[in-house]
């Protein structure tokens, strides 16, 4: 047991890149506006999705090379098309996952002077931003796979531990019925929550590819990442996704639901509401174990997807355009550290905005990355042996169309 525990690695990676906007942001506001009447909607479409991020594991396992290279593989279309997508939206996802990391530290930790530059005023938030960008790049740059991987299994604990009991403590104090009835949005603006609930729950399906690079860094770096423990691995991952997933949307219910409060859009403000809420229906106290367990759940995503992104250019850009001296993971992960910072700069104050549409671009792709990696691990690219059980077949037709007819609904429904 304890050598499958030190195995541990991608699957915690995939977890701390997962555990972020979706459940922070996302879960939190589902338990505040249906109750626990959503948890349907979380069950199912972790259940649909499995099989698709699972693949990326798998195919890595069993070909000794990331789903990039099988995407190749299928057709150089498809790898273009996916550094389309992917160039498309790492700017946003890294902003939204930054902005509301930014605004738990500004009010966690306390605010700095505003700076006056030019016109320009710099403000706590954005000062905050700055310093998390530089923080996560200095353990990229220095500490490399290795400090990532050890860096991710002490915040993953953390996290666990710090919502089980926060969970735990809201349930004794709650003085609400705590109902169970479940909830299906009708109008446009429930039904656009939920896909956007659901977009990122637990995680946007091109995360599969970062987990298949991960797994390849990984049995790099030690001897005993067989294929076996490479699936537990993200099992382990996937299962700490549902789970702390349902206990922010638990939170979010046992404290927020039927309060009359509606979250700001404004990173630093919606920080403030989310802390501030807690400690007062549960007492001073809260305030260290809620701080705690927001800021290592925002904190592990801006350092995974920061990780992950470049590390996913890099490889695309690699197989696309073969000279690639300068389009290396350094390369992306400066042009992505930049980017990220001068879009929250201006755009801080649409944290609402650029998290529904982060969260709404990332369902409506999601049919994309599903057909794919179901064509690229059943095909001839893939050892026989490793290829998916008639289960797995059967729940990854249900779940491509779950995705199509969801990306449809909410098309029509615009």
């Amino acid at each position: 047991m304890i050598s499958k525990l030190k195995n541990l690695g991608p699957g915690l990676l995939f977890a701390g890149a997962a555990i972020g906007v979706s459940h922070l942001v996302q879960s939190t506001r589902a338990g505040a506006d249906y109750g626990m009447g959503l948890i349907w909607a979380l069950l199912l479409v972790n259940i649909c999705k499995y099989p698709f991020f699972q693949f990326g594991p798998r195919y890595a396992m069993a070909t000794g090379e990331s789903l990039i290279e099988g995407y190749k593989k299928l057709g150089k279309g498809i790898l273009e098309t996916y550094y389309i997508l992917n160039f498309a939206t790492i700017f946003t996802i890294q902003t939204a996952v930054t902005i509301v990391t930014a605004g738990l530290a500004a009010t966690l930790f306390g605010d700095f002077p505003s700076i006056n530059i030019g016109s320009k005023v710099i403000s706590s938030t954005e000062t905050w931003t700055i310093i998390l960008i530089l923080v996560c790049v200095s353990i990229l740059i220095f500490g490399k796979y290795k400090l990532l991987d050890r860096l991710m299994k002490i915040i993953v604990i953390t996290l666990t531990i710090s919502t089980i009991i926060a969970v735990t403590i809201a349930y004794n104090n709650t003085i609400t019925t705590f109902s169970l009835t479940q909830i299906i949005p009708k109008n446009t603006a429930d039904i656009a929550f939920l896909i956007a609930f659901m977009g990122w729950m637990p995680a946007p399906l091109d995360i599969s590819v970062w987990q298949s690079l991960w797994c390849i860094e990984k049995n790099k770096s030690s001897k005993n990442y067989s294929p076996k423990s490479a699936l537990f691995d993200f099992n382990i991952g996937y299962i700490s996704t549902i789970f702390i997933g349902l206990g922010f949307v638990a939170l979010g219910s046992l404290v927020m639901f039927q309060s009359g409060e509606t979250f700001s859009d404004s990173a630093s403000q919606f920080a403030t509401q989310l802390i501030t809420m807690y400690t007062v229906n549960l007492g001073d106290w809260a305030y260290v174990i809620i701080g705690i367990a927001a800021f290592t759940t925002m904190f592990s995503t801006t350092l995974t997807t920061l990780d992950a992104s470049p590390r996913a250019m890099s490889k695309t850009s690699e197989l696309l355009f073969k000279k690639t001296h300068f389009l290396n993971y350094n390369f992306w992960l400066a042009l992505l550290s930049a980017g990220t910072i001068l879009i929250f700069l201006y755009l801080a104050s649409e944290m609402g905005l650029l998290v529904k549409i982060a969260t709404i671009l990332s369902f409506i792709t999601a049919p994309f990355f599903a057909i794919i990696n179901y064509r690229l691990i059943t095909s001839k690219h893939v050892p026989k042996d490793w290829h998916p059980t008639k289960k797995i077949h059967i729940l990854s037709w249900l779940g491509i169309v779950f995705l199509i007819g969801f990306s449809i609904w909410y098309l029509t429904t615009l």
